[in-house]
């Protein structure tokens, strides 16, 4: 099958999910409240976009998805080199690193709203420890489970440790760090909604519940509508950075 068509098929298939969908409301004469058609929940969203109504809410929730994903990126980056790194603080943290993803984000926000405020600092927080995890997982095997030939090289020539994790550990793990970037990316918008249902007035997840209380739902999908584009557009900008980064890997696999 040719590769234009192989690419288009995503499309094609929301295209007819789209018309099918469109189809269905109006053919039950199904209510707006219950389940709205695609035209209004475009409606919806256009018109939310144009006024300037959802902008506001969009720019504190992407704030929230990056402070969060910044800081939780870098904090499960240095808990994964230093696990990595001494297999006593491994031994010692592992528990308790496991034990504080076991517990449902959503049970922790409101004690996040008690600590940090109804602010943005509380968001920035849980979606910080959502996007933790991941990180540091990726992080965690690449240190542990570097190249043993390489290591044996960079030894036998008298490197440091922390040379060895910059130059040898770091460049060949990439793709392994990189897998959990994804993850934690769209994780991140998930974090930022789930902290936004818990007493906030701004945000893209404030405008769901306040949505919900108007009755409006063809706003509320239209909300998820922008948070599904947000993930996908993350998502694909890592998978980019990915190329990017490891271009050379890409080169030699074509020419193989």
């Amino acid at each position: 099958m040719n590769k234009l068509v192989i690419r288009l098929l995503p499309l094609l298939m929301l295209v007819g999910l789209l018309v099918l969908w469109e189809w269905l409301v109006n053919a039950r004469e199904l209510s707006e409240l219950i389940l709205p058609a695609p035209s209004s929940i475009w409606s919806s969203l256009w018109q939310g976009l144009r006024s300037g109504y959802l902008l506001p809410h969009l720019g504190v929730t992407l704030s929230e998805i990056g402070l969060g994903f910044a800081l939780g990126g870098l904090c499960g980056f240095a808990a994964g080199v230093v696990m990595g790194e001494s297999a006593l603080v491994r031994q010692l943290l592992s528990p308790y690193v496991i034990a504080s993803q076991a517990i449902p984000k959503l049970a922790l926000a409101p004690l996040f709203a008690i600590w940090f405020g109804f602010g943005m600092t509380s968001k920035v927080v849980i979606t910080a420890l959502i996007c933790f995890f991941p990180i540091m997982e990726s992080t965690l095997t690449f240190v542990t489970y570097a190249d043993k030939a390489k290591l044996e090289l960079f030894r036998s020539l008298g490197a440091r440790r922390w040379t060895i994790l910059l130059r040898c550990k770091l460049p060949g793990g990439l793709p392994e760090l990189m897998s959990g970037v994804r993850v934690a990316v769209v994780l991140a918008v998930v974090g930022a909604v789930v902290g936004e249902f818990i007493g906030a007035s701004q945000g893209l997840g404030a405008l769901i519940i306040a949505s919900q209380g108007m009755m409006d739902t063809a706003l509320m999908f239209a909300v998820l509508v922008l948070l599904t584009l947000i993930g996908l557009t993350l998502y694909y900008a890592v998978i980019l950075a990915e190329r990017y980064l490891l271009r050379h890997r890409y080169k030699l696999k074509k020419r193989s």
